[in-house]
């Protein structure tokens, strides 16, 4: 009996011992893993760390979980351009927009410039976008330029006369107004409803200390000190909004994760869309039959016969129209064409690193002084900049000039390869821009096609989406 019993309580203090251990090892430690030094102490100068879990998910965005897939053409290469030829590549996770950028959206900043800047209309003008977009010498689309980005019946279709550089202004103002409202949601500002050209919040101007207008300095549980400054080591503030590059658009297009079973692509895709991948309509029995993205069907046909218009839009539909791919995203074929970040090169597919490749165009450093030099003694000697421009025949490849001449200007050795106006349209402010838009036939409408125009130049059928980095973990379920 009393072994039973000493049996019993042993076997009981061991269940318990072996719980307190386990609770103590999932417990987060409030100390150094290395130093033993407590954090959160203000007694003794330790440093904050917050109880960050995972980055939140920022308006409108939706998490895009990465992966590798093939980069490049889906079907035959009817235009014989020859620009994309298919290459395994990795994407690491990120964020995109849900939908298109629509005009109500665009709307609220150019409302946000107009009280920050109403003393300077030229700011407000350069943003603006270019309506006269829509005028066409043998078309009547006059209504179209007084009406379409500012009349509600428009206001959730997608903003279009933008060019590459205000969709990149659009993407950083963006940035800021999302992360003032997580501060001000915070109690770490006060909303300044009087904000000037001076005197706005803006997410680098705050993280160095140049910002203090509005700021709780009480606030606490903030920081240590408990002075309510918020730093990056929080983990309160999202990235920056930016365009998507290349190979983010096309692999959030294609949405392969709906073809995936036991590690393996069961079926590839050829356009956006899972259901008769082949062919432009709804194989779902209650709709069987609709057009699944708006494009041009034939000559002259932009929506079909009264009575049975077949996409119902003769030019852009509102921006959250059709079926979303397996990613949740609306219009990634058709709609509109929309800029991505990247330079365009005809043989970029063949230069890309397999690992989030992107083809951009030079290395800036931040100008802190009119002799800032680029620190290169802690890595292996490379050729000078422009690395981006390597190998592509902008300069390296030409005999002509020095190849270690950092000097002169990258634009005089991409010349010597693409005679701008003259034998090319290509230069490097071309930039690229994805997908098949109203004005579109089918064959644009594969995420893998790809288009170019000026950086500053805009066109009725092309607006723009933006996408954030994913910090942390790949996971985004």
């Amino acid at each position: 009996m009393r072994i039973g019993i000493s049996i019993k309580s042993l076997l009981t203090m061991l269940f318990v011992s072996v719980l307190l251990v386990s609770c103590n090892f999932n417990k987060k430690s409030s100390s150094s893993r290395t130093t033993g030094w407590d954090y959160n102490d203000p007694d003794n100068g330790g440093m904050f760390v917050s109880d960050f879990q995972e980055q939140i998910t920022g308006p409108g965005l939706v998490g895009i979980e990465g992966g590798t897939f093939t980069m490049g053409s889906t079907l035959e290469n009817v235009y014989y351009e020859w620009n994309n030829t298919p290459r395994n590549v990795t994407v690491s996770s990120f964020y995109m927009d849900q939908a298109e950028v629509s005009n109500l959206d665009y709307l609220e900043y150019v409302n946000w410039l107009t009280r920050v800047y109403k003393d300077y209309p030229e700011v407000i003008a350069k943003a603006l976008p270019d309506t006269l977009v829509w005028r066409s010498s043998m078309s009547y689309n006059e209504p179209m330029i007084e009406v379409y980005f500012r009349h509600p019946a428009y206001r959730d279709y997608p903003v279009v006369g933008v060019s590459w550089q205000q969709a990149n202004d659009y993407a950083l103002w963006r940035s800021d107004r999302v992360n003032e409202k997580i501060l001000v949601d915070a109690g770490v500002l006060s909303y300044n409803k009087e904000q000037t050209k001076d005197n706005y919040f803006s997410t680098d101007a705050y993280l160095a200390g140049k910002y203090n207008s509005a700021v709780n300095s009480n606030t606490s549980n903030t920081t240590a000190e408990g002075n309510g400054k918020v730093k990056v080591e929080d983990g309160l503030l999202l990235p920056k909004y930016r365009l998507p590059t290349e190979a983010e658009w096309e692999y959030a297009a294609l949405a392969l994760v709906g073809n995936v079973a036991n590690g393996n692509i069961v079926e590839r895709k050829v356009y956006p869309w899972n259901s008769d991948s082949k062919g432009m309509r709804s194989s779902e029995s209650n709709y069987i039959g609709s057009f699944v993205a708006n494009f041009k069907r034939g000559n002259g046909d932009y929506m079909g016969l009264a009575g049975s218009l077949n996409d119902g839009a003769a030019f852009a539909a509102p921006v959250i129209s059709y079926w979303p791919n397996d990613f949740g995203l609306y219009n990634m074929a058709g709609n509109v064409s929309e800029w991505v970040l990247d330079v365009y090169r005809p043989l970029s597919y063949e230069d890309f690193d397999d690992y989030n490749p992107y083809r951009g165009n030079l290395y800036n450093s931040e100008i802190f002084s009119d002799n800032t030099e680029l620190n290169d003694t802690t890595r292996a000697k490379r050729e000078a900049a422009y690395n981006l421009n390597y190998n592509d025949g902008d300069f390296a490849s030409t005999i002509q000039g020095d190849w270690n001449n950092s000097s002169e200007s990258p634009e005089k050795y991409t010349g010597q390869m693409y005679d701008y106006a003259n034998t090319t349209l290509i230069s490097d402010k071309s930039r690229v821009y994805k997908g098949g838009s109203w004005a579109d036939g089918p064959y644009y409408l594969s995420p893998s096609t790809r288009r170019f125009m000026n950086e500053d130049e805009s066109s009725a059928t092309v607006g723009f989406r933006c996408a954030m980095n994913k910090i942390g973990s790949a996971l985004t379920r």
